[in-house]
C-alpha cells in the first residue's frame, strides 16, 4: 500500500459548557538530538513520516527558529533551522497550495529564531539571532541578496552586525527570537526579544528609525515574575469587531493586542489579550496569565514555539506552531528526523473578546480526496460503531455534525476537584454524558487508538463541556510519551453547537473544539494501527444515548514535495 495518513474533520452539537482550565500535558524535549542522515526512500517510507504536515526530510527541526513570510495569495515561504552536524542552518522551502514546493538548503551558522518584517516598499528583511564569538546570544539582520528572485534563496548580512547584544542584567545565553517589527505613528520601529531576569520572564522592547541601530526602552513591553525564560514572543493586533487580520502595525479603535510567549518552564505556549498603549510602549493584559501554567493557551496538547503572520492578500493572520517528538531520543536517532509543523490556522478574537479562536485555513482543503457520508446513527450507551469505506490510517478528513444530546435529568456532579483526574483517567471512565466521540488509528482488538472525546457535566450554575485527547492506549510502545490533554470548552452547548475537527495524519492528532475555542495536539507512535491496519471508530462510553445525525470524512492527498 501506497504512502498513507488519516485527517479528520469532527462535528459536535449539542446543549450545554465553560472555560479553558489546563489539564497536565507534560512533554519531552531533545535539544540534544543531532543527525543528518542520508535523505533516501527508506525515510519516506517510515509509517510516522507525515502526508501534508510539515518536516524536512531530515534532521532535527528547531522549533524555535523559524519565520514565515507571504510572498503572494497561495504562495509561502519558510525558513525553519535545522540542527546538521552540529551546526544551525537555514532550511529554505516554498508551499504552493498546499500540494507541491520546493527545497533549498542555505547554510548559515549560528542562527537561531527570528522573524521577517516587510518595510516600506514591500522589501523584506529578517532580525534572528545569532551567537557572536563569546557565545553570547545577539540580534542580527538579513535582507535579501537580489530581490528579484521569487523564492529568495540568498540572503546577506550587513556589517553592522549585531544589532542588539544582551544589557548587563540580562543572561547572555537568555536573550533570543526578535519578534516581526511594528512601525508607530511617529514612524519608529519597533521590536521585542524574549529574555529574563533570575526567574522573571521579560518581552525587552527595542526602538529603531532606520531598522540597523536600536535603543533598548528603559521599560519592558511585559513582564511577570516567577515565569522563567519567555521565548518565542509573538505580539500582534486583533479586531474586536471582524474575524479578519489586522497589519501588525494596525493601533487605535477596535483593536485589542495579543502577547503570546513560550514558557520554557513547561514547554507550552501562553497568550494574554489587552490593551497596548504606544505612549508607554507597555502591554496592558486583560484576558490570560503567564503567572503559572493555567493561563490561555493556543493548543492544550503538543504544541510549542509558535508564531503568526499577516497575510495581507487574504486579510488573515495565519499561525504556525512546532510540534515535537513524543517517541524516545533513540528512536528519533532511528528515524533520523525529528520535529515538524502544525496545520497553518487562521487566528481571530472571539466574539466575547476573552478568547482567540483557530481554525485550518482553507487552503488544505485543496487536498480532498474520496468522501465518504454517514448518515444519522444513534449510539447507545456503551456502544461502538466501525466507521468504514475508508482506510483509517490514510489522509482524510471527516465531519461529525449535529450530535444532538437531550436534556437529562442524571448529571455527573462536576467540582473544580475532578477535572484534572477525569482527563487523566481517558476514555475508559465512564459518565452520564459521555466519554463519546471518536477511536482513531485503532487497531483491530483495541490494543492500540487514540480516542478524541468529550465529556459534559453540570456544575453550579452551568454545564461544563470537557474535550480530551486521550493517547494512554495509542500505542503498545511504552517508551513513548503518551500523555493525555484535555480543554474545558467556553460555551453554552444548550444554546451552542459543540463541535470537533480533527485532522489525523499517521503520527499527528490535531483537533479543533467548539469552532476553534479548544485545540489539542496529540503526537503518537502506533506499532500495530498502521496503514490499512487502522480503524476508526465512533463510541460512546456514557451512560445516556448519543445521536450523531451525519459524518463526513474525506481521503486526503498526499502533499508533494520536490
Amino acid at each position: 500500500m501506497g504512502y498513507s495518513s488519516i485527517c479528520l474533520f469532527i462535528f459536535f452539537a449539542l446543549f450545554l459548557g465553560h472555560v479553558f482550565v489546563k489539564l497536565e500535558a507534560s512533554q519531552h524535549v531533545y535539544r540534544t538530538l543531532q543527525t543528518c542522515q542520508s535523505f533516501s526512500s527508506s525515510i519516506t517510507s517510515q509509517p510516522y513520516r507525515t502526508g501534508y504536515h510539515f518536516q524536512p526530510p531530515s534532521s532535527w527541526m528547531n522549533g524555535k527558529s523559524f519565520f514565515i513570510s507571504v510572498l503572494s495569495r497561495f504562495e509561502f515561504l519558510i525558513f525553519t533551522s535545522l540542527l546538521v552536524s552540529l551546526t544551525f542552518v537555514w532550511s529554505h522551502v516554498l508551499i504552493t497550495a498546499w500540494t507541491n514546493g520546493c527545497v533549498c538548503i542555505c547554510r548559515s551558522q549560528r542562527c537561531w529564531s527570528g522573524s521577517v518584517t516587510i518595510l516600506p516598499g514591500g522589501n523584506p528583511a529578517v532580525l534572528y539571532t545569532g551567537i557572536d564569538a563569546g557565545n553570547k546570544q545577539v540580534q542580527n539582520l538579513a535582507v535579501p541578496k537580489n530581490l528579484s528572485d521569487p523564492y529568495l534563496k540568498e540572503w546577506i548580512k550587513p556589517p553592522e552586525n549585531p544589532l542588539m547584544v544582551p544589557a548587563d542584567q540580562i543572561d547572555p545565553g537568555s536573550f533570543r527570537d526578535p519578534t516581526t517589527a511594528w512601525i508607530g505613528p511617529d514612524k519608529i520601529w519597533r521590536v521585542i526579544i524574549g529574555s529574563k531576569i533570575n526567574d522573571t520572564g521579560l518581552a525587552i522592547l527595542y526602538r529603531s528609525k532606520d531598522f540597523v541601530n536600536w535603543t533598548k526602552a528603559e521599560q519592558s513591553l511585559y513582564s511577570t515574575n516567577q515565569s522563567g525564560m519567555w521565548e518565542c514572543p509573538d505580539f500582534f493586533p486583533v479586531s474586536t469587531k471582524s474575524p479578519k487580520g489586522v497589519d501588525t502595525s494596525v493601533i487605535g479603535p477596535n483593536i485589542k493586542h495579543v502577547l503570546k510567549v513560550s514558557l520554557s518552564n513547561y514547554q507550552q505556549d501562553y497568550y494574554t489579550i489587552g490593551t497596548y498603549n504606544i505612549t508607554t510602549d507597555t502591554h496592558i493584559a486583560e484576558e490570560g496569565s503567564f503567572d503559572d501554567n493555567s493561563g490561555l493557551r493556543y493548543d492544550y496538547g503538543k504544541f510549542y514555539a509558535s508564531k503568526t503572520f499577516f497575510d495581507s492578500a487574504k486579510n488573515r493572520r495565519i499561525l504556525w506552531g512546532w510540534i515535537n517528538e513524543s517517541s524516545t531520543r533513540s528512536d528519533n536517532l532511528k528515524k533520523g528526523w525529528a520535529g515538524l509543523q502544525a496545520t497553518p490556522r487562521n487566528l481571530w478574537l472571539d466574539k466575547s473578546g476573552r478568547q482567540l479562536m483557530q481554525w485550518p485555513i482553507s487552503e488544505i482543503e485543496k487536498l480532498r480526496g474520496n468522501q465518504v457520508k454517514w448518515p444519522a446513527k444513534l449510539l447507545e450507551r456503551g456502544s461502538m460503531v466501525g466507521i468504514t469505506g475508508i482506510t483509517a490510517a490514510q489522509m482524510l478528513r471527516s465531519h461529525f455534525r449535529q450530535l444532538l444530546l437531550r436534556k437529562r435529568k442524571c448529571w455527573t456532579q462536576f467540582g473544580p476537584t475532578r477535572n484534572f483526574s477525569v482527563a487523566k483517567r481517558g476514555a475508559s471512565v465512564k459518565g452520564a454524558l459521555g466519554p463519546f466521540g471518536l477511536l482513531v488509528l485503532a487497531s483491530n482488538g483495541l490494543q492500540e487508538y487514540t480516542a478524541v472525546f468529550f465529556r459534559i457535566f453540570k456544575g453550579q450554575d452551568r454545564h461544563i463541556v470537557l474535550m480530551c485527547s486521550d493517547q494512554s492506549r495509542s500505542s503498545i510502545n511504552d517508551d513513548n510519551d503518551k500523555t493525555s490533554y484535555g480543554a474545558f470548552l467556553d460555551l453554552d452547548p444548550v444554546h451552542e453547537k459543540l463541535s470537533i475537527r480533527s485532522l489525523i495524519d499517521r503520527s499527528i492528532v490535531e483537533s479543533f473544539g467548539g469552532g476553534g475555542k479548544a485545540c489539542i495536539t496529540a503526537r503518537i507512535y502506533p506499532t500495530l494501527a498502521i496503514h490499512d491496519k487502522a480503524h476508526l471508530y465512533a463510541f460512546n462510553n456514557g451512560t445516556e444515548k448519543v445521536n450523531i445525525t451525519s459524518l463526513r470524512a474525506w481521503s486526503m492527498k498526499k502533499a508533494q514535495i520536490n
